[in-house]
């Protein structure tokens, strides 16, 4: 818009020198010759109307013109053409648009012209006339430059007035949430699960509400803090509870907000983002996810000059750089904590780092009571069961499992949660909806059954392995069948031999269908996949091996960073690495030759069991310790369908829900997902 009014305003010399100028040597050759008996100008529109005389010079042809553009910004509209009438009595009429008419004769030769002639024609002189310019306005180009101006003005306010996220002048801004807009507060008492947090963080509220007890002694408030556990465990609500506690303003901000395509736009919202909460101290700024722009810095992948690290310098720079910045405090949050950069995580910025971890359950229990408050249950249900049951959950999940059990109780029509929405609910969220509409066949059936079966025999007699839960060979998800184990405690640490007889379990579905059924599926690839690892871990990891000794070899691959680990050696030589695989594998040799034997002593609980799994399709825990222990259970209603209703609360799935996070090695799943068809992938 700016180029076209540009344009326009140069139209009057790009029109004068692109119209077709008439010689202006011309029309004097006319009075020269004295051929010329009568002519008026416009002195306004420039147009010349002259009557000409036959004489020296020859008169235009009939029909022919000679055209003089307008000269301005209106010439793109069309103009006067100039005319030739037919001679009326020997005389033309001539007319000839003048590019201005306000230098017609300004030398003064056509009035001494004028004057030879009437000299000449003393009984007919000249008749000329002028014709003044018009004090009309102009509408049409009023209006032009009008609507241009306009759209012009509408243009940038629409830019100024865009909003911080798609106006190229609020390109700069930080978009940043100000909680004093909103309705509601957060509180510690909305913080359920999680005591040890709120008391580090309440010495930061005590410090904003009173900062001159503090201040008396020469202590000095935390410039930042920062949140570090896994996702779900309720970081960003700590950050608003603190904020209102503390009952100042709150500012949240995400940390790809600071990274945009256009270079620069980092660090001036950085800068901005400071600048709000500046002019409100005391103030919280919270920065979720701080690793999208706080990572380690370095040439890496993205180069040495990445936009991140002139994000990531004025950060630095804004939490403790020159200017004393002591009334704005920044929290964080992330679950990357090791890729953080080290400048950033030293004391004067970051001075206090809280670890927010997996509730225990005590802690689980709380965060049921706040997620069940508005929802009523039924009289079977207790807290204190669920907690105990769903070790690892984290406060989200939790919330999950309690919102499911809320909507399968509405879809059946009941007017309160009971346990079994419960146990539904804790299945579902882990494995999915259940695809009792799945065609299997009798077949597929029965190797799901004897594979099923095989998990929770071998798991049976391992003497540090949780009890079996629930076994199913009901399709869920991408899986056929599933063998769930329910933790009697939260574990805090991980044996050498609990890992040992999770291989064993892991492995007993392959060596139950080799047994029985003389053949091997692929629904066995998942859990040789996840014994693999376990194995794996055992020798690389945690120096179970007596072989290889108490040496870590490598890196966690589940904590790799590109930009830091990017090119690095595995640290151990060729052999070292032939020695590892050897470890593994009669480490698996091992377990499955345990498994082969624990199947084949018990192979009439086997049979018994999966027999009963393919008339039922489901058993409890407390049923399959029965039939463990030589006992019947119950007939089986085949009119009605209905499964086994398990005794126990719901199930963990210990390996998708660690409680030992950094300490442990990565459990493999309790609930055993096979994938017992040809066809499916684990």
């Amino acid at each position: 818009m700016v180029l076209v009014l540009f344009v326009a305003s140069l139209s009057p010399m790009l029109a004068a020198s692109a119209s077709k100028h008439i010689n202006y040597s011309e029309i004097y050759y006319y009075f020269e010759n004295l051929q010329v008996t009568s002519y008026r100008l416009d002195w306004g529109t420039g147009k010349l109307e002259m009557w000409l005389k036959e004489g020296k010079v020859p008169l235009p042809e009939e029909g022919n013109q000679a055209q003089e553009e307008p000269a301005g910004l209106l010439s793109s509209f069309g103009g006067e053409e100039e005319e030739i009438l037919p001679a009326n009595g020997g005389t033309a009429y001539v007319t000839y648009k003048l590019p201005y008419g306000g230098d017609f004769d300004s030398d003064g030769r056509i009035a001494a012209l004028v004057d030879a002639y009437n000299e000449a024609n003393p009984d007919a002189p000249m008749i000329y006339d002028y014709v003044a310019v018009k004090t009309s306005i102009p509408w049409l180009e009023i209006i032009f430059y009008v609507v241009m101006l306009g759209s012009v003005g509408l243009l940038f306010l629409s830019m100024y007035r865009g909003g911080a996220g798609g106006s190229i002048m609020n390109v700069g801004r930080a978009k940043v949430k100000d909680q004093q807009e909103s309705q509601r507060k957060a509180t510690f008492a909305d913080v359920a699960g999680a005591d040890e947090e709120k008391a580090e963080l309440q010495e930061v509220v005590e410090f904003l509400k009173a900062p001159g007890k503090f201040n008396s002694l020469g202590a000095r408030i935390p410039h930042g803090v920062l949140l570090v556990g896994p996702p779900g465990t309720g970081k960003t609500l700590l950050a608003r509870a603190c904020a209102g506690e503390a009952g100042v303003p709150f500012y949240a901000i995400s940390g790809s907000d600071f990274v945009e395509m256009y270079v620069g736009v980092g660090a001036s919202r950085v800068r901005d983002l400071f600048e709000k909460a500046k002019k409100t101290m005391p103030s919280i700024v919270f920065i979720d996810e701080i690793d999208a722009v706080g990572r380690q810095r370095g040439a890496g992948l993205g180069g040495g000059h990445d936009e991140r690290e002139q994000t990531l310098n004025q950060l630095l720079v804004e939490m403790d750089g020159f200017d004393a910045n002591d009334g704005v405090i920044v929290m964080a949050a992330t679950n990357r904590a090791d890729i953080l950069d080290k400048a950033l995580l030293r004391p004067g910025r970051f001075d206090r780092q809280v670890y927010v971890g997996l509730p225990d359950v005590k802690g689980r229990e709380e965060i049921l009571k706040v997620h069940t408050k508005n929802k009523p249950l039924g009289p079977d249900v207790s807290l204190k069961t669920i907690a105990r049951s769903t070790a690892g959950f984290s406060g989200a999940d939790l919330e999950n499992l309690v919102n499911e059990a809320a909507l399968l109780a509405a879809r059946s029509g009941k007017k309160a949660i009971t346990e079994a929405e419960i146990e539904e609910a804790s299945v579902k969220v882990m494995m999915g909806p259940e695809k009792k509409s799945h065609v299997v066949t009798e077949e597929e059936r029965r190797l799901v059954a004897y594979h099923e079966t095989g998990h929770a025999i071998a798991g049976y007699f391992g003497k540090h392995h949780d009890p079996v839960h629930q076994i199913s060979i009901i399709s869920r998800g991408g899986a056929g069948g599933y063998t769930m184990y329910l933790p009697e405690k939260d574990p805090s640490f991980v044996t050498k031999t609990a890992m040992f007889e999770r291989i064993v379990s892991m492995l007993g579905g392959r060596v139950a269908e080799q047994l029985v059924l003389e053949d091997i599926s692929t629904g066995a690839s998942n859990d040789l996949e996840r014994a693999t690892n376990t194995a794996r871990a055992m020798v690389t990891r945690y120096g179970f091996s007596e072989r290889m000794g108490p040496v870590v070899y490598g890196n966690d691959p589940s904590q790799t960073f590109l930009g830091r680990d990017f090119g690095q050696g595995k640290g151990y030589s060729e052999a070292i690495a032939s020695e590892i695989d050897n470890e593994i594998r009669d480490i698996l040799d091992e377990a499955y030759e345990t498994a082969r034997r624990l199947l084949t002593e018990h192979m009439d609980k086997l049979h018994k069991i999966a027999n009963v799994l393919m008339e039922r399709e489901k058993i409890s825990g407390d049923e399959f310790k029965t039939l463990m222990e030589g006992g019947t259970l119950p007939p089986f209603d085949l009119a009605k369908g209905e499964t086994a209703k398990p005794q126990t609360p719901a199930p963990v799935v210990e390996e998708t829900k660690p409680s030992a996070e950094e300490a442990l090695p990565k459990p493999e799943n309790a609930a055993e997902p096979d994938t017992d068809r040809p066809d499916a992938q684990m």
